[in-house]
């Protein structure tokens, strides 16, 4: 899975293009479809597709982007980007310690590793399914879903469409790829890609969206709230591998895939010790806020590290390659 920069800039335009295509499609779309959240109904599977072709965005038969003149736009603005960072390329940080990536985990590295250009568009189009998974099931139910479930699922709404078999084997190929290939040099928790969540085993945490299993992680949670106030909340609780793997994935696209600069910041699937257990907690109101390191400075966190809540997996100079992360409270 190794490709250098200057290899994997000459597919960005093209990787590029088609997300913002996609983006553009879905985003109209947006607009006219209904909404399904949480635990309600799941609806009808083709208000989706209607609403992309009362919009005059796609065909029924075949949903493709008809604004060609908008994709040569993007087209074109991504080949200045692709120049640009090809010109910046000599300025990217030569290889360091673990620590030092960990401290500067938002750094591209001289030595990273990109996926290939040859599967960047079959990352955009495993990442646009599984959004439209994510839309049709709701997002609480997708943190527990499991891998069986979203191929059912996708095969059986008009609105997602099967995934193809290049779409499953380079799934395949993220999940059993040696995660140290690229710098992630934490545990793998589970070797089972339809590893599933036993619907038993957990339980929803009002007004959080999460779900934790019963147990040690859900009386840890509730001790911690009992101590700490109600200015904390359950904002990552359980996530199963699909939920991991768009969130990596859409890491890496963000990330204009490196693999290695995703890895830093969110663990690979299959590595998450939230699928065993583990989970994260914020303040009230901060949003976004709390998965940066201002949480650390809340009066919420030097309460709990006072208490003895604090127990961080990813400390800030960890040995792992993943950034430093005070809001991941340590269960497993």
């Amino acid at each position: 899975m190794r490709v250098k920069r200057r290899e994997l800039l000459a597919g960005v335009a093209l990787g590029t293009a088609f997300a913002a295509g996609n983006a553009y499609l879905w985003n109209m779309a947006e607009k006219s479809a209904p909404k399904v959240f949480g635990d309600e109904a799941l609806g009808e599977a083709d208000s989706y597709l209607d609403a992309y072709t009362e919009v005059g965005l796609v065909d029924r038969e075949s949903p493709v982007l008809i604004d060609a003149q908008l994709a040569a736009q993007q087209t074109s603005l991504s080949q200045s980007q692709a120049k640009a960072s090809i010109d910046q390329e000599d300025g990217l940080q030569k290889s360091t310690s673990v620590e030092d990536r960990v401290r500067n985990f938002e750094n591209d590295f001289s030595d990273d590793i990109y996926l290939p250009a040859s599967e960047q568009l079959l990352l955009e189009s495993v990442v646009l399914r599984l959004e439209k998974v994510q839309r049709v099931v709701g997002h609480g139910h997708f943190n527990v879903l499991d891998f069986d479930q979203l191929v059912l699922y996708a095969r059986s709404y008009s609105s997602v469409g099967a995934f193809t078999p290049q779409e499953l084997d380079f799934i395949e190929k993220i999940y059993f790829t040696q995660a140290s290939d690229y710098g992630f040099l934490g545990t793998k928790v589970t070797d089972d890609l339809t590893a599933a969540i036993p619907r038993a085993e957990i339980v929803k945490i009002p007004y959080s969206g999460h779900y934790l299993f019963k147990g040690e992680s859900l009386n840890y949670y509730e001790k911690l709230k009992q101590d700490i106030g109600t200015n904390v909340i359950l904002t990552s609780g359980i996530r199963s591998n699909v939920k991991q793997l768009h969130l990596f994935l859409s890491k890496a696209r963000a990330s204009v895939y490196n693999l290695s600069k995703a890895s830093r910041s969110l663990a690979p699937p299959g590595h998450s010790y939230h699928g065993i257990g583990d989970f994260d907690v914020g303040r009230v109101g901060w949003g976004a806020q709390n998965f940066t390191n201002q949480f650390a400075g809340t009066d919420e966190f030097k309460r709990m590290q006072d208490l003895g809540y604090v127990q961080i997996r990813y400390t800030e100079d960890n040995r792992l390659g993943v950034r430093f992360e005070p809001w991941h409270i340590k269960v497993v």
